[in-house]
């Protein structure tokens, strides 16, 4: 799309990002970067290249939605790592390159013989980027690691599910995208300083680290208590609140629910939910006046405000809530999101025209640049910008390009 939701530039203009990363959680990583404005080549096996190509594809040989969400902006170059040219080129780009990123299995890169100080001696200027699944120093650094693998040794799914159930895996792929917004973050604060000395610098996170990140509200309970922090289902994890929950609407679908929340902080939201529900009568009642009381009568509360929403479809008790000042949000499904027009006309949504997938619609970099987003570019086919990235980087010409294609290097 080009209206005035578009950035009409990125803020990483001329930034170089060779990505050797996988899956998810590197290249969420440096599809923030893409989005930013960097230049992303991913650099994939010429046999098949990022596996995340072929997970969930609709027919063998067709990027799958999942490669396509994960790697808009980007170009890609056919490499064998396993060939001595292939790796030679490789190193040729990391001399030119700001960023190096990859998330390998733990030692695989260094036995390619693409560690930092290998590249450091090649590039001293060069920022190089590892993501794994366990940290250094862990005993479990040698362990491979996926998104819930990360959520469970992170402590996620420990306070996820009900208070009188097994722990939960939660929706959102935090271990893999999580980490790779923290690592995006980590990138962007060496470059900044590299402006002044000049030195790249080795950055790595483990998924099982950045977990810790996502639930310090979970540590703060348990710096209170001194015990793990509970399961508390639909409720505020540090608990001591009433209502705030999950309940029915009409007419009773799978995902046909409204979060309602009064906060500690703010008496009067209780007293107009009071009045929105047509329950008047109970406002300044000593059983719930203050929130240890109404904790006290919580099931009496969620009854009242259930018997209410019930009569009520999602939308319109959001908007009877909302209206009313008092915090509350329809449970929306991916098909509403996708199909709410509000997202697409303000740049949140956009639509990829694939090569071969056709118009895509995905989700696009959510922060607005001057009040415009930055654009979205179609995840590139398999060795797409071979050419073109080798003689921008490189200088090669097509005749030495399509030299590496025969020996196998491309």
């Amino acid at each position: 799309m080009t209206d005035a939701n578009e950035a009409d530039r990125g803020c990483l203009n001329g930034i170089r990002v060779l990505d050797l990363t996988q899956f998810e959680a590197g290249p969420s990583c440096t599809e923030a970067l893409a989005w930013l404005g960097a230049e992303v080549v991913k650099v994939e096996n010429p046999k098949g290249g990022d596996p995340g190509r072929g997970s969930f594809a609709p027919k063998p040989g067709e990027d799958s939605a999942y490669f396509l969400l994960f790697n808009a902006n980007k170009k890609s170059v056919t490499l064998n790592l396993k060939s001595e040219r292939g790796l030679e080129v490789v190193k040729e780009m990391a001399r030119k390159a700001d960023v190096f990123i990859e998330n390998f299995a733990p030692g695989a890169i260094e036995r390619l013989g693409l560690g930092y100080e290998v590249l450091r001696e090649l590039n001293p200027a060069i920022i190089y980027a590892q993501v794994k699944g366990f940290g250094e120093g862990s005993p479990y650094q040698s362990y491979l690691a996926f998104d819930m693998i990360a959520q469970a040794c992170g402590g996620l799914m420990s306070i996820t599910g009900d208070s009188d159930g097994p722990p939960i895996k939660p929706g959102a792929t935090i271990g893999d995208t999580g980490t790779g917004m923290l690592m995006a973050i980590s990138i962007l604060a060496a470059l900044y300083r590299r402006k002044d000395t000049g030195q790249g610098e080795r950055l790595s996170v483990a998924m099982q680290d950045a977990m810790l990140h996502y639930i310090r509200v979970a540590f703060s309970v348990t710096a209170r208590t001194g015990d793990p922090a509970p399961r508390a289902g639909a409720k505020v994890l540090s608990g001591g609140n009433a209502p705030s929950g999950i309940y029915p609407c009409a007419p009773g679908g799978p995902n046909d629910y409204v979060y309602v929340y009064t906060s500690r902080a703010n008496p009067a939201h209780w007293q107009r939910l009071l009045q929105v529900i047509g329950r008047e009568e109970l406002i300044g009642d000593p059983r719930f006046d203050d929130m240890a009381g109404r904790l006290e009568h919580e099931v009496e509360v969620d009854e009242m405000i259930s018997a209410w929403t019930r009569k009520h479809d999602k939308h319109e008790a959001m908007r009877l809530l909302g209206d009313a000042g008092i915090p509350a949000g329809a449970v929306l499904d991916t098909v509403e999101l996708q199909n709410d027009p509000s997202f697409e006309q303000r740049g949140i949504m956009q639509v990829m025209e694939h090569p071969h997938r056709g118009p895509f619609k995905m989700p696009a970099w959510p922060v607005r640049h001057n009040g415009a987003s930055p654009p979205v570019a179609p995840a590139p086919t398999l060795g797409q910008h071979n050419g073109d990235v080798l003689h921008d980087w490189l200088g090669m010409d097509a005749a030495q390009v399509a030299a590496l294609r025969d020996e196998g290097a491309a």
